[in-house]
């Protein structure tokens, strides 16, 4: 019989905890009953794993900031060589938004690192919570590596994972890629999952959060873009229409980025397919100005990979080979939209 594996948690509190005030709101309890309302989910854990906790915080996704993305990875490479897997417990708001960072910060991982979390809080009888925890730690446990997420059905890539939804159960989905596994009476993974290795963990953290999303509309003002631009922002992700167009009004804003040498780089705002801005001559003469499209990737992976890489770049150049590099499944430049 194989040997029960250690599996750590490391709590960031969620839903999954969350207790109801008299008017029904959702609130945050104190550290100590949190953590008590998780291991109350399922008292059973132990049967899959060896279960240790450790706290990092109790808060409403919607609060994570990168400071958060550096103190988790700081705590599994402290205890990388202790246990065989992790699960980190999340809300669901910006959890994809942490499993792409990680996916950045935790190079050559070659453990599982599980997100999970709930949509209805562990005391509710009809909670998601059990079976998404469960889950997590059966993963966890399994010949697999890389930045995961798991909930509902699915077995989606970190850095590929985007929340679809506000209220099903499956919430998230894989961005633009196969699922890699998904949760079954048993657990399947794809074949191209990678399996675990015992190579050197490697932590590269650091993030410049002064960067800037926008979706343009038709009409959105270049004055305003060029404000933006001179407040400080070190990037700017423009979302354009089909495979990356975007307005010619808007060429005078990637012209103004250089002067400033600020990257700016071209999303879609398609929920699927890529950028491929030489298709159009809108879309071309951006590029040729100097704009980095953003290919396949999803909005949660862009946008954390830009703030990544302007810690870790010393010039454009680089920003843009760290953009279009392939780190974790994360882009396919190959990709096509039709």
């Amino acid at each position: 019989m194989e040997p029960i594996k250690n599996i750590l948690i490391l709590f960031c509190g969620g839903t999954l905890v969350m207790e109801e005030d008299e008017t029904g709101t959702l609130q945050i309890p104190p550290e100590e009953r949190a953590i008590e309302n998780l291991l109350s989910i399922e008292p059973r854990l132990g049967e899959i794993a060896h279960v240790d906790v450790l706290y990092i915080d109790n808060i409403d996704s919607t609060n994570i900031c990168p400071d958060h993305w550096d103190r988790i990875a700081d705590a599994i490479a402290r205890r990388y060589d202790d246990y065989e897997g992790f699960v980190i417990t999340h809300g669901t708001d910006t959890m994809a938004y942490t499993a792409s960072a990680l996916s950045y910060v935790l190079q050559n991982l070659g453990k599982p690192v599980i997100l999970t979390g709930a949509q209805i809080p562990g005391s509710h009888i009809e909670s998601d919570a059990r079976r998404n925890l469960t889950n997590a730690i059966r993963v966890a446990t399994m010949d697999v590596s890389g930045v995961m997420i798991v909930f509902g059905e699915a077995i989606i890539l970190g850095a590929r994972a985007t929340k679809f939804s506000e209220s099903k159960l499956d919430a998230f989905e894989t961005a633009n890629w196969d699922a890699m596994g998904e949760i079954r009476i048993d657990v399947r993974f794809s074949d191209d999952r990678k399996l675990r290795h015992s190579g050197k963990l490697r932590l590269e953290k650091g993030f410049q959060p002064d960067i800037a999303v926008i979706t343009l509309i038709p009409g959105t003002p270049v004055n305003m873009l060029i404000h933006l631009l001179d407040s400080g922002i070190k990037g700017l992700i423009l979302r354009g229409y089909g495979p990356g167009n975007i307005a010619y009004q808007y060429l005078d804003v990637i012209r103004h980025s250089n002067s400033l040498n600020v990257p700016v780089i071209v999303h879609t705002q398609c929920s699927e397919g890529a950028t491929l801005m030489h298709l159009y001559d809108v879309g071309k003469r951006a590029l040729e100005l100097g704009a980095i499209q953003a290919y396949d990737m999803s909005i949660e992976s862009v946008s954390t990979k830009l703030m990544w890489a302007l810690r870790h770049a010393e010039s454009y150049n680089d920003i843009k080979a760290i953009m279009h590099k392939n780190y974790c499944g994360e882009i396919n430049k190959e990709a096509k939209i039709f």
